[in-house]
């Protein structure tokens, strides 16, 4: 009886963290800002890709630092 109320809990448990993630994962509570690749060479930069992150990112100029969609 121990055993089936114990199998019980967890799988309703990893039911919860199951529902759970994908509200967890939505919710960045500081969004990257992005920048268009026109946008960033008219403000000085340049588009290169950062393999760290792995996306393209405005690299100099105004918009330094910012992602490129």
């Amino acid at each position: 009886m121990r055993t089936r109320l114990l199998g019980f809990l967890v799988a309703a448990l990893l039911a919860v963290l199951a529902a759970a993630a994908p509200t967890v994962q939505a919710a960045d509570p500081s969004p990257t800002p992005t920048v268009t690749s026109q946008e960033c060479t008219a403000g000085g930069g340049s588009v290169e890709y950062d393999s760290d992150k792995g996306q393209w990112s405005c690299i100099g100029g105004e918009h330094d630092g910012e992602a490129v969609p």
